[in-house]
C-alpha cells in the first residue's frame, strides 16, 4: 500500500494532464540589477498548474506589490499559464519550480540555473525533500542534499537569504504512518539545518507551512487550490516583511 501510494501521488507531480498550463524555459533571461532579488526555488507546488491547482507565487507578488516594496522574482522557468493583471502590472512570471523534482535533481542542476538567473538575495526553498518522500527515497539523502543545495546558494552569494520551509502536508487520507512520520522528522530537521547553516552574513531562516494547513487547503492530493496558495502567501510574506531591503 505504501509504495502503491508513492506511485500514486508522483504521477499528480510528474504527470500533469493535457488540459493544465504550466511552464516553460525562459528564453533570452536578462540578468536583473534590481533590490530584492527574489528565487522561488522547488518543485511543482512553485511551479504551479493553473487551472488545475495553484502556485503561491502569484499570491506572494500582489502582497508584495500591496507592500510597495521594490523586488524581482528571478529563475529560469517562465509561467505560461493565465493571471490578471494587478494594479496595472502584468505577473512576474520567473521563477525556479520544476514539477517533479527531488533534492537530489535540484541539487544537480541549481549551479546551472544560477548562473543563468542570476544571483538571488533570497531564496523561497519550497517543500524541501517532499518528492524524495512521495518516491520512498532515502531520508538520510534527502538531508544532504538540502545541506549541499544551501551550500550552492551561499556559495554564489554569501550574504544570501534562504527562507526553507516547513513543508505542508499531503491530503489528511494520502499521510501513511510512514509518510506522516517523514513529514514530522523533517519539520525538526529543517529547523536544526536552518540554525547550523546560518553564516554571519547568511541567514537561513524557517517558514512553517505545516501548522495550520488542512484539507480544504489542497486541489488535489498535494497541490493548493487558491486558499492554499493564499495561505503559504502569506507565511511567507509574514517572513519577508523582516528580511526586505527598503
Amino acid at each position: 500500500m505504501y509504495r502503491s501510494l508513492f506511485v500514486v501521488l508522483s504521477i499528480f507531480l510528474i504527470f500533469p494532464s493535457c488540459d493544465k498550463e504550466g511552464s516553460e524555459t525562459c528564453e533570452n533571461i536578462i540578468l536583473s540589477t534590481s533590490i530584492n532579488k527574489i528565487m522561488p526555488l522547488g518543485a511543482s507546488r512553485v511551479e504551479g498548474a493553473r487551472p488545475a491547482f495553484e502556485s503561491y507565487r502569484y499570491e506572494l507578488w500582489k502582497q508584495l506589490l500591496d507592500g510597495g516594496w521594490t523586488f524581482d522574482l528571478i529563475g529560469t522557468m517562465c509561467d505560461e499559464s493565465s493571471y490578471p493583471e494587478y494594479n496595472g502590472q502584468g505577473f512576474d512570471v520567473h521563477h525556479e519550480g520544476r514539477g517533479g523534482y527531488t533534492s537530489g535533481q535540484i541539487l544537480d542542476s541549481i549551479d546551472e540555473w544560477l548562473d543563468r538567473a542570476g544571483t538571488p538575495d533570497i531564496v523561497l526553498f519550497s517543500s524541501p525533500g517532499g518528492n524524495d518522500a512521495l518516491e520512498g527515497l532515502s531520508y538520510s539523502t534527502a538531508i544532504d542534499n538540502i545541506n549541499a543545495i544551501i551550500d550552492a546558494l551561499q556559495a554564489t552569494n554569501p550574504n544570501v537569504i534562504i527562507i526553507i520551509e516547513q513543508m505542508a502536508p499531503a491530503l489528511t487520507e494520502a499521510m501513511t504512518p510512514e509518510l506522516m512520520s517523514y513529514f514530522e522528522q523533517m519539520q525538526q530537521d529543517v529547523v536544526s539545518i536552518a540554525s547550523e547553516q546560518t553564516t554571519p552574513t547568511s541567514q537561513i531562516l524557517t517558514v512553517d507551512m505545516y501548522t495550520g494547513f488542512n484539507d480544504a487547503f489542497l486541489a488535489d492530493d498535494v497541490h493548493y487550490n487558491e486558499a492554499g496558495a493564499d495561505f503559504i502567501a502569506d507565511r511567507y510574506y509574514a517572513v519577508l516583511e523582516a528580511v526586505l531591503e527598503e
